[in-house]
C-alpha cells in the first residue's frame, strides 16, 4: 500500500468503524431499538459506499505502482507497452477516485434521505401566476412518475381560470429531500397570457418551499392531546364525497417551545374517499409543521447556505426564470441555462439538479478540503 498517502490514511480509520457497524446491526438489542437501527444502517450504507471506493483506490494505487515497476526493470517490449497503456489509464482514473472519495468523506446533510412536503403558491400575476403555479406543480408531478416517486396531493385551492392559487403535496422515495431542496424560492415566468386579450408579454411569479417530512422519533407529540373530528367532503368525487364523513380535521394544543405558549394548530385533509388514509396524512403534516416550527433556525441555516429563501412572491426576488418567448429556464444562483424549456416543463429536470448538487458539493469540498 502507498506510504504517506493523507486520503488512504483518513480512510483507514473508518474501516474499523464500517465493522463495527457492520456487528452492530445485526445484534437483536439494537434491531429492537428502532431510533438507534435506523442510524446504524444509514450509517453503514454510507461507510459501505466510502469503502467500495477504498477498495478500488487502493488497486488504482497498486496498479500503477506495478506499471512503473515494469517499465523500470522489464526489457520485453510488449509488457513495457502493456504497462505504458495499464499507467495512463489508472494516472487518469487516480484523480476520478479522490474527487469521489472526499466528496463521500464530506457530512452529509442528515434531512437528504427524508421525503419531503411541498407547497407552492401563486405570486405577483393574478390568473396567470396561479396557471403558471400549476404548471410547476405538473412539472414536479412528471419528474416524480420519471423517479417512481409516489405524490400525494394534501391540500389544494384552484385558481379562478385553471391553475392553483396554492397546493401542497408530499412526495415519497429515495433520497427525495437531497434531490428537491434546490427547488425552495421564487420561480418566474415570462410569457404571454392566455388571460392577455393584447398579446403581450407578462412577468408572474410562484413560490415553491421545500420541508423535508419528519420522522416521529424526531418530534414530541403526545397524540393523545389530539382532537379529531370528521365532516363531509365537498366538491368533485361522486356522490360517495358527500354522503360519507371522509374528512378529518385535528385540533392540537403545541407548546411554543421559545415562548413557553400554546397555540392551537387546525389541519383538515380531504384528498381521498378513506377516512383513515385522510388520518394518517393529516398526522403527517402535524409532524412535519411541528418539526419545521421547532427546527427553524436549522431550516433557516440550509436556506442560506443555499441562498433559496422563498420570499412572499414578488418577482424580483426569484431563483429561477421561465422565458417562454426565448424557450429558455435560467437558475440564477449557478447561472445555468437550458433552452429546452417544454422538456423542462415535462419533467426533464434532473440536468439542472445535477447542475445545483456540483455546485453545492463544490462549495463543501472548499469547506471540508483535506
Amino acid at each position: 500500500m502507498p506510504e504517506n498517502n493523507s486520503i488512504l490514511e483518513k480512510l483507514d480509520g473508518l474501516e474499523s468503524r464500517f465493522e463495527e457497524v457492520s456487528t452492530l446491526i445485526t445484534d437483536p438489542d439494537v434491531i429492537a431499538d428502532q431510533t438507534r437501527y435506523v442510524k446504524l444502517t444509514k450509517e453503514w450504507k454510507d461507510l459501505g459506499d466510502i469503502m467500495n471506493a477504498r477498495k478500488r483506490y487502493i488497486a488504482c494505487l497498486d496498479s500503477i505502482r506495478e506499471a512503473k515497476d515494469i517499465l523500470a526493470n522489464e526489457s520485453d517490449s510488449d509488457m513495457k507497452d502493456m504497462a505504458r497503456e495499464e499507467l495512463q489509464q489508472n494516472e487518469t482514473l487516480q484523480p476520478q477516485l479522490e474527487e469521489e472519495i472526499k466528496l463521500l468523506l464530506i457530512p452529509k446533510d442528515p434531512e437528504d434521505a427524508k421525503n419531503v412536503q411541498m407547497e407552492i403558491r401563486a405570486g405577483t400575476g393574478g390568473d396567470e401566476a396561479a396557471l403558471f403555479a400549476g404548471d410547476l406543480f405538473n412539472m414536479y408531478k412528471r419528474f416524480c412518475d420519471m423517479k417512481g416517486w409516489t405524490l400525494s396531493v394534501t391540500d389544494v385551492s384552484e385558481g379562478a381560470v385553471g391553475g392553483y392559487k396554492e397546493i401542497d403535496f408530499a412526495i415519497s422515495g429515495t433520497d427525495v429531500y437531497g434531490t428537491m431542496k434546490y427547488e425552495s424560492g421564487v420561480h418566474r415566468v415570462q410569457r404571454v397570457p392566455v388571460t392577455e386579450s393584447n398579446g403581450r408579454m407578462q412577468t408572474s411569479a410562484a413560490t415553491v418551499a421545500v420541508l423535508p417530512e419528519a420522522d416521529k422519533f424526531e418530534v414530541n407529540i403526545n397524540e393523545g392531546d389530539i382532537k379529531w373530528d370528521t365532516f363531509r367532503s365537498s366538491g368533485a368525487g361522486g356522490q360517495n364525497v358527500n354522503k360519507v364523513e371522509s374528512g378529518v380535521r385535528l385540533r392540537y394544543p403545541w407548546k411554543n417551545p421559545n415562548t413557553g405558549e400554546v397555540e392551537e394548530i387546525l389541519i383538515e385533509c380531504t384528498e381521498t374517499r378513506d377516512q383513515p388514509k385522510n388520518k394518517e396524512r393529516a398526522l403527517s403534516r402535524l409532524y412535519t409543521f411541528i418539526h419545521d416550527r421547532e427546527h427553524q433556525k436549522y431550516v433557516d441555516d440550509i436556506a442560506n447556505r443555499r441562498k433559496s429563501l422563498v420570499s412572499t412572491g414578488d418577482r424580483s426576488a426569484k431563483i429561477r426564470t421561465y422565458n417562454f418567448p426565448q424557450g429558455r429556464v435560467t437558475d440564477h444562483r449557478i447561472g445555468y441555462t437550458t433552452h429546452d424549456l417544454q422538456g423542462f416543463l415535462g419533467g426533464n429536470i434532473q440536468d439542472m439538479i445535477d447542475a445545483l448538487t456540483v455546485a453545492e458539493n463544490a462549495e463543501k469540498l472548499k469547506e471540508n478540503e483535506l
